[in-house]
């Protein structure tokens, strides 16, 4: 199915938020690829019930407005059991019952065993997690999905970095949530991109960081997609 384009109401909408609980920092930042990052989510930050009761909220808005249809959210452990629990919640709290399981990093071998924690995985399962980097865990919850019988339908992230792997003069021409997707058929749903938060530090919405938008931007020009 063709996935709905992401509502830019509520993606600028999140990233202000994200700003705002300071989860988006600006200045200068060691990525994981080794490079000098004008700005840094680490969506670890939302550390208190109402931080995490609101991006539950934004999760669950661009998943509906996805239009994508799903039984089940799975989260990849760490960051996506707590991701995955919460977004659980906000469904609840809007009537719908759905049902939500996520991994262990080790089988456990004793009570009740396995690698699974929750709901048995069935149906239309949507994963749920911050970023993609690597993509590395997605694949390993796609393989484990599939494993049980059920059946994976999309990635659901906060923030799409739009950003070229590889290193040096050696970059891919694709960001790594188009590998992920070309490599597995899959959609990946972001809340925001980075194209969502150029357009924000260039709106009038807060003054103060303006100063951001052009490090971000030349960022963007190096790496980006």
């Amino acid at each position: 199915m063709t996935i709905e384009a992401p509502d830019q109401t509520v993606a600028r909408e999140f990233v202000k938020f994200a700003i705002g609980a300071g989860v988006l920092r600006f200045g200068e930042f060691k990525t994981k690829a080794g490079r000098l990052s004008p700005y840094f989510f680490n969506s670890a930050l939302f550390d208190n019930g109402s931080t995490l009761l609101r991006l539950a909220e934004f999760y669950s808005r661009r998943l509906d407005a996805s239009g994508l249809g799903f039984d089940m959210i799975f989260g990849p452990a760490y960051k996506g059991i707590t991701l995955a629990a919460a977004l659980a919640i906000e469904y609840g709290r809007r009537g719908r019952t759905l049902p939500f399981a996520y991994n262990r990093k080790e089988a456990k071998d004793h009570g009740e065993g396995g690698i699974v924690v929750g709901a048995p995985l069935r149906g239309r399962v949507v994963i749920v997690d911050d970023v993609i980097t690597d993509g590395a865990s997605k694949r390993e919850s796609v393989e484990l999905i599939r494993s049980q019988g059920a059946e994976p339908v999309a990635v659901l992230i906060a923030l799409d970095r739009m950003e070229r792997g590889g290193s040096g003069d050696k970059l891919s021409a694709h960001s790594a949530v188009m590998d992920f997707e070309r490599d597995h058929g899959l959609p990946v749903i972001a809340i925001a991109t980075l194209a969502d938060l150029l357009e924000y530090l260039n709106s009038d919405a807060d003054s103060s960081l303006a100063a951001h938008a052009d490090a971000v931007a030349r960022y963007r020009e190096r790496y980006g997609v």
